[in-house]
């Protein structure tokens, strides 16, 4: 029984030497020095060894056992020590290499846009001014002198949430509101920016844009004081040697009234596609405020004049940019919005 105690040991000490898992040494210890292992079975038969045999036979078991449960203690950490090892080399980081860089985001062309606007207007002494986006038809027609035949107030030009109670389709009520908080204070020199929404959808329109609305009140305003405003705003925003032209045109909410054209920025005023030849480029609405919207809003027409001008941001950053769509404002290309980064 000795010798074959000594069998199990050598046996067993290869075994464990060689082995390269502990999945694979928790077998053999249990093969070894489990409750049916071979030690145990071995041992068994102790009781039919002479008497004067069973100490020797039972003190190289223990010598045996003691030995082998230390070996697998040892070689289990060594294991471990081992796994350890190679998930820290795989998980290496070599910190003189340089880190990933973080995609930076930037303000939008639009946002670049509007800020542009507001800080040349800030700049002449305009402060700006905000409103709600949901409006009633009073500040967003009547008092803009558009009664309520008038075919803008149609259900299929503007967005109803209710009767009477509607998106604002552009950024005039905030001008009303603030003329009623002010009047008759003088002078008044406010723009208001922001979103404003309309049933449109084409390459240059959208349900949802942007505006930027100004008004001036004072005393002695004339159509001159609006047009060197313009002039101003348009050698800021595309360049110094800019030149600007009113053209009569209609609004409700203003009389008389004007549309603006810059000289094209693609061809310089000498005609080209864009332009479609004629060397002017539409850009804003304008005119004289209308007394009736004044007399409304709390102003007495005979004692104070008034100019009013609107312009579509997306309009602005078309022709600052050269976009031929407007929509490609709104799809979130990814290509096309990293160039203004």
């Amino acid at each position: 029984m000795q010798k074959k105690l000594r069998e199990i040991h050598n046996q067993a000490v290869a075994e464990i030497v060689a082995v390269q898992t502990e999945e694979d040494l928790k077998k053999i210890q249990i093969r070894f020095l489990g409750k049916k292992g071979e030690m145990t079975s071995l041992l068994r038969g102790m009781g039919q060894l002479p008497p004067e045999e069973r100490p020797l036979v039972g003190g190289l078991a223990n010598q045996i056992r003691d030995e082998l449960t230390n070996l697998f203690a040892a070689r289990e950490e060594e294991l471990r020590s081992k796994a350890r090892q190679r998930a820290m080399a795989k998980e290496h980081v070599d910190v003189t290499l340089p880190g990933k860089q973080p995609m930076i985001g930037h303000l939008h062309p639009l946002t670049l846009i509007m800020e542009e606007i507001s800080n040349i207007f800030l700049g002449m002494g305009f402060t700006i001014k905000e409103g709600p986006e949901i409006e009633t038809e009073y500040y967003n027609f009547e008092a803009l002198n558009i009664p309520r035949e008038h075919p803008a107030r149609e259900m299929q030009d503007s967005f109803y949430i209710r009767p009477e109670i509607l998106l604002r389709t552009h950024t005039s009520p905030v001008q009303i509101r603030t003329m009623e908080e002010l009047a008759p204070q003088v002078p008044v020199r406010i723009i208001a920016p922001g979103k404003v929404y309309r049933r449109d959808d084409d390459a240059t329109h959208s349900p949802m844009f942007h505006q930027v609305e100004g008004l001036v009140i004072d005393r002695d305003i004339s159509l001159s004081d609006l047009k060197g405003t313009l002039l101003l705003f348009a050698r800021q925003m595309f360049g110094p040697n800019q030149q600007v032209r009113l053209r009569p045109s209609f609004f409700p909410f203003t009389e008389p009234s004007a549309e603006v054209d810059i000289a094209c920025v693609i061809c310089g005023g000498q005609g080209c596609r864009v332009c479609k030849d004629s060397g002017w480029i539409e850009i804003l609405g304008s005119g004289m405020v209308h007394p009736r919207v004044l007399e409304l809003s709390g102003y007495d027409p005979e004692e104070y004049t008034a100019y009013a001008f609107g312009m579509g941001v997306e309009r602005v950053a078309m022709l600052k940019y050269g976009i031929d769509d407007l929509r490609m404002f709104f799809s979130n290309d990814i290509r096309m919005l990293r160039q203004f980064g």
